[in-house]
């Protein structure tokens, strides 16, 4: 049937505040021809929430509904980047927040319920205060009631943050950016039904303490909306009792054993999959094929009986004691671990825990190589990406090869912040980090695979993480008219599939640092949350076990084939200096070292390449540049004026100071062309600065402390010479690389122009 719309004529709206933060729902002012439509307010940030509903099409096997989040981004006032001014595909954050609009909600319709529902959502106005995301689920929800559509909620959601322990209650983004918490919790007026959730290694309880307090903020939620509809005209909320097909207990009746003994077959997955096709087929036959059948049992009709006879016999199993592939609730299937598996990769790892493989790979690259992310929200760089791949092959199916979808995304953004609280600080590790997961097979909880093998891929790199992280998910399986439930650790794709929960937890030894509960079910209670968080501790620490037997600690040293990096810090009034005019400075720095130089306005220097000798010596050029002349320190130079009395050296760009003709050598000199000429190198040490700020040299003096032969040390008669072959007359004592073949004119003989004389050595 097609719902009309019961969004009222008229503007209502309703408000609350909720952890001392004004939380507002109006209907009736926009897009009033959906089924429902509402605008959901937090400071400045508004956010407009529309749902349609419609006939579904023939033959769906499955709850056609679709969410879509998009941010426009004149929302906040704000042009789109890039060539083309106008909003294009989804980004990671709109593919993300759509998944946390649809996650509690999909589960409470009716798994028969098959009428197209289509959910809009994003922000209007956008304060980039307040994030729009969990006013989006808090607007769905409305919208849902509003249309009058069979929905078991309505749902609060809240998102709580906590500073110095304290919960904060929807926090700002610049709250967020201070809290070691980021939680996302979705609860109907008795259980909890959606969980995301993000810290700095919370120890259990912390974390079940602050899932209760977000589901108490969400009775204030659900409030909230129930107020909307009061408001609006419409009857109180009621919830819908759904009557399961009767063809199920008749399959049941006649092939429940048969279908038993298929789906506890020994052996593999694709043994159990087999041994399932052959009941299938048979109870095809029996209701469909055989003469004098029911016309009304149509196949797809029994395609769909049959899956929920599967579902009913896998959970009665696991509710007598007895799993699938033969586990024990809390036993881990067999966990193996590689590291260093590919020649070229900076990193690899293969996690492999029972018929899920992850090969997962790090790459380390520079500042250039850092993700920028734009939106509604202030602009940032990401120096950490964990990307996550799962082609066909992984579950044995044949599948167009496409772009990653919402589901690859997602899972790869829960590994991603679940390792990123145990990366190194940017000051002690500049390198920006990317991972990728690809699953090679999959059964079962690829995501915390992909953690795991991050974990094993970015110690085997070099980067020293502060703890190494795990991950684990729990299934479970409840019976409601009998009150039993068995939650179950590691669970492969049946129990997924056909259980009510995939609750996922990462972190290290000492708590959580990723979390996130999906459910097939109307919601679990807090007995169960708190039971799940202590299973899950358990077998995170024998997976963290079984991963330090491959590598016990992050490598002493990155990667040969990774650039090399070093950041330094130098004064910001001196960025000018470094880069001089046009860039001058910087691209002969570059040119002379092969480094890449990066600086940002905080003064913070990035100096890159392959060979980190170049980068070395790029650091040193400059420090020496930024910190002015130091006394005792020896600089490689350059000759800019001659005169009688000594030589001009560059040491700096723009500074230079005096080698006094008594400081160009331990030899007599009779004039200083006899050792160098106007543009040569030279390598000098600073001796004095004197109180006008006048830099004083000594090529002796650098070149003794170098252990570099000077040739012209033994020359003690008048007159001098010049040395053979000249260079700048370093020679080929080592360590300076001055000393080559100069070419060009003799050296000038007399008195240099440009002044008098100076004083002679004696």
């Amino acid at each position: 049937m097609t719902h009309t719309s019961t969004t009222p004529r008229r503007p209502v709206t309703v408000e609350r505040t909720i952890g001392g933060k004004t939380v507002s729902i109006e209907t009736g002012r926009l897009a009033k021809q959906a089924g429902g439509a509402v605008v959901v307010r937090l400071g400045d940030t508004m956010t407009l929430v529309a749902t349609v509903s419609g006939p579904g099409r023939e033959g769906l096997d499955f709850f056609p509904l679709t969410v879509d989040y998009r941010e426009k981004v004149y929302a906040a006032g704000k042009f789109p980047g890039g060539f083309i001014k106008r909003e294009g595909r989804p980004t990671t954050k709109e593919i993300l927040t759509s998944r946390l609009i649809d996650r509690p909600i999909r589960p409470l319709f009716s798994e028969t319920f098959r009428e197209e529902v289509q959910i809009q959502a994003g922000p209007i106005s956008a304060d980039r205060i307040n994030d729009a995301d969990v006013l989006s689920m808090i607007g769905a929800s409305a919208t849902l009631m509003l249309a009058r559509l069979p929905f078991l909620g309505p749902i609060g959601s809240i998102r709580l943050g906590r500073i110095d322990g304290q919960l904060i209650v929807l926090p700002t983004a610049e709250e967020l950016k201070a809290s070691d918490l980021d939680l996302i919790v979705s609860s109907t007026d008795k259980k909890i039904v959606m969980i995301e959730g993000f810290g700095h290694e919370l120890p259990e309880s912390e974390m079940y303490d602050a899932i209760m307090a977000a589901h108490q903020y969400n009775q204030e939620v659900i409030a909230l909306q129930h107020e909307l509809l009061a408001a609006a005209g419409l009857p109180a909320w009621e919830k819908v009792v759904f009557t399961p097909d009767p063809l199920r207990q008749w399959i049941y009746d006649a092939f429940g054993r048969e279908i038993k003994q298929a789906k506890s077959a020994s052996g593999t997955k694709a043994d159990r999959k087999a041994a399932s096709k052959s009941a299938y087929e048979r109870v095809l036959a029996h209701f469909c094929q055989s003469e004098g059948g029911d016309p009304a049992i149509t196949p797809a009709r029994v395609k769909a009986a049959f899956s929920a006879i599967e579902e009913r016999v896998i959970r009665e199993s696991i509710l007598d004691g007895h799993r699938p592939d033969g586990r024990g609730p809390r036993d881990l299937r067999p966990i193996s671990c590689e590291v260093g598996v590919l020649p070229r990769a900076h990193g690899s790892a293969i996690f492999q825990r029972g018929e899920t493989q992850a090969l997962v790979t790090t790459v380390l690259g520079t500042t250039a190589d850092e993700q920028r992310v734009d939106g509604i929200m202030q602009e940032f760089t990401k120096k950490f990406m964990l990307d996550y791949n799962m082609p066909s092959f992984a579950v044995g199916e044949v599948r167009p090869i496409r772009g990653p979808g919402r589901r690859e995304i997602g899972h790869g953004a829960l590994a991603e912040r679940s390792v990123a609280g145990v990366l190194p600080e940017r000051d002690r590790f500049p390198y920006t980090i990317r991972c990728v997961s690809d699953i090679l097979e999959s059964n079962g909880s690829s995501s915390m695979a992909s953690v795991c093998g991050a974990t094993l891929s970015l110690m085997d790199a070099g980067v020293p993480i502060s703890d190494p992280v795990g991950g684990i998910s729990i299934g479970l399986v409840q019976d409601e008219a009998s009150g039993r439930h068995v939650l179950l650790t590691d669970i492969i794709g049946d129990e997924d599939h056909y259980g009510d929960m995939d609750f996922k937890v990462a972190g290290t030894q000492r708590g959580i640092t990723g979390i996130q509960l999906d459910l097939k079910n109307d919601g679990i209670t807090a007995d169960i949350v708190r039971e799940t968080l202590d299973q899950a501790s358990e077998a995170r620490i024998e997976i963290l076990r079984a991963m330090l037997r491959s590598i016990k600690r992050p490598r002493d040293e990155i990667s040969q084939l990774a650039p090399r990096l070093l950041q330094i810090q130098i004064n910001p009034e001196k960025i000018g200096l470094v880069i001089g005019p046009g860039g001058k400075t910087i691209r002969r720095l570059q040119e002379e070292t092969g480094a890449k130089i990066d600086i940002e306005d905080s003064g913070i220097v990035t100096l890159s390449g392959l060979d980190a000798a170049g980068v070395e010596a790029a650091r040193d050029k400059i420090q020496a540049m930024t910190e002015g002349v130091q006394v005792g320190r020896i600089y490689e130079g350059r000759v800019t004026s001659i005169k009688d009395f000594g030589a001009f050296v560059e040491i700096l760009p723009g500074r230079d100071g005096l080698v006094h003709i008594s400081e160009l050598s331990e030899g007599y000199v009779g004039q200083v062309g006899d050792i160098c000429r106007v543009g040569d190198p030279m390598i000098v040490k600073a001796i004095a600065v004197d109180d006008q700020d006048r830099v004083k040299l000594s090529r002796k003096a650098a070149m003794a402390e170098r252990g570099i032969v000077d040739p012209n040390a033994g020359n003690q008669g008048g007159g001098g010479s010049r040395p053979p072959s000249g260079g700048s007359g370093v020679g080929t004592g080592g360590g300076s690389g001055f000393g080559g073949d100069r070419g060009g004119p003799p050296p000038r003989r007399g008195p240099a122009p440009g002044g008098d004389r100076g004083p002679r050595r004696d």
